[in-house]
């Protein structure tokens, strides 16, 4: 019983050290001047006037074209290739704080996933760009793609309509491939059934 206490309070005994000895550490992460403030807490992210930490959004936005997107992309225009064919349809989820992130209907083995910004460009209009790594079916790099649109929003915030790039570049940056064509996007929402994204 007397090495089981031991061991107990052995551990107990590094978890306190441990506590101690963090509260000193600090990785200046965004740093700022320690001297003024006396606090190793990031400004942005904690109230001046509070005692307790209360985390604060660094970026609110209530802009209509913030919520999750089913979108289809549709080719038009572009050789080889028949007006009307759906090159992709996605699920894409833009941020308040100008992020975006798309999950295509590519196998994922070729990359199904970009990360993009946007930028309100005008009353119920934006512009997106966003990137993915391609890959083919052997796991072999291909390059990176970019993907570009310009969306303009409905009214009722439910659905927009667009135009898109795509643009396939190799390892070095040399153009591989183009494509063009509209998109639709129809927004989900929370009571949103499959159907909604089929």
């Amino acid at each position: 019983m007397k090495t089981v206490f031991q061991k107990w309070m052995a551990g107990l005994g590094l978890i306190v050290v441990g506590a101690i000895l963090t509260t000193t550490a600090t990785a200046q992460c965004g740093s700022f001047d320690l001297s003024k403030s006396g606090s190793r807490l990031h400004k942005q992210s904690w109230p001046n006037h509070a005692a307790h930490g209360l985390f604060q959004q660094a970026s609110q936005s209530d802009d209509a074209i913030v919520g999750l997107w089913k979108v289809n992309f549709i080719a038009v225009g572009n050789e080889g290739i028949p007006d009307g064919v759906v090159i992709d349809k996605a699920l894409a989820q833009w941020h308040a704080d100008g992020t975006e992130i798309m999950n295509s209907s590519r196998p994922p083995i070729t990359s199904s996933f970009c990360l993009g910004v946007w930028k309100k460009t005008a009353p119920f209009q934006y512009t997106l760009n966003h990137f993915a790594l391609g890959w083919d079916t052997s796991s072999n790099f291909v390059g990176p793609v970019n993907i570009r649109e310009s969306v303009v929003l409905s009214h009722d915030g439910k659905s927009f309509v667009g135009a898109f790039t795509i643009d396939q570049y190799d390892p070095s940056g040399n153009p591989l491939a183009h494509v063009s064509g509209h998109l639709a996007g129809s927004r989900i929402e929370v009571n949103t059934g499959v159907s909604g994204v089929l």
